[in-house]
């Protein structure tokens, strides 16, 4: 069974047991706390309204940024604060989130609403994202800051052994294009869509090859959702290349 329908069948039977999870993280997690960082909100909604993990992500996101930010200062003394940035700027994006959250096989674990379910929730990548986010803020309250700080470093180690995904992070959409014409799949488009008020406008496009659509990203601007799409399509198209 492909892992497409691995996920279709999670969702058929339910999310698997957390504490499969749990294990593979291997840190002690409070199983209320667990159970909440698999939350997606949606789930919460058609459930009377519950806590979910968007508070978690929150706190998650300042530890992952914290950790890598450390990491990369005392792992590369040669590197200057602009090449630092952009190195931790690839390790903490949603493409690289979701692909660890793939990894770990994260979709199955999750409680999401039927909506969310029907279209796919537990292979999006935002929600997967979000959700190591949330779980990294359920290790920082279950376990203390060093614990949290060394899942961290055990989650993103993989990404590290990748060095051409820093030459993509600096500059997704080049090297997306650089990548479709190797790979014989054209020049790279994108869809833009809007949504929320003027002052707090969210833009998400997608990438089309070939007439498909191949990755999705949001940002608070064209340029910046652009650009998470651009890397996400990038990720997709060198893990199917290689």
């Amino acid at each position: 069974m492909d892992s497409a329908d691995s996920r279709r069948g999670a969702a058929a039977a339910g999310p698997r047991d957390a504490a499969d999870l749990a294990l593979s993280l291997a840190v002690e997690l409070d199983p209320e706390l667990l159970e909440l960082a698999l939350t997606h909100r949606s789930y919460a909604y058609e459930h009377g309204g519950i806590a979910h993990n968007e508070r978690l992500e929150f706190l998650g996101d300042s530890i992952l940024g914290q950790a890598v930010t450390v990491m990369l200062y005392t792992s590369h003394p040669e590197r200057d604060e602009g090449e630092l940035a952009k190195r931790r700027s690839s390790l903490v994006s949603s493409a690289a989130l979701a692909e660890i959250a793939r990894g770990l096989e994260l979709g199955d674990y999750l409680r999401l609403g039927r909506g969310e379910e029907l279209t796919g929730g537990r292979d999006k990548s935002s929600i997967l994202a979000d959700t190591v986010e949330a779980l990294i803020g359920a290790a920082y309250l279950s376990a203390g800051h060093d614990e949290a700080t060394a899942l961290v470093l055990r989650l993103i180690e993989p990404l590290l052994a990748d060095p051409d995904r820093f030459g993509a992070a600096m500059d997704p959409k080049t090297s997306l294009q650089e990548l479709a014409a190797r790979l014989g799949r054209g020049a790279p488009a994108y869809r833009i869509a809007d949504s929320g008020p003027d002052h707090l406008k969210r833009f998400h496009a997608t990438v089309v090859l070939d007439g498909e659509d191949v990755a999705s990203g949001e940002g608070s601007s064209k340029k910046h959702a652009e650009m998470a799409a651009a890397l996400q399509a990038w990720t997709l198209l060198q893990q199917s290349a290689g």
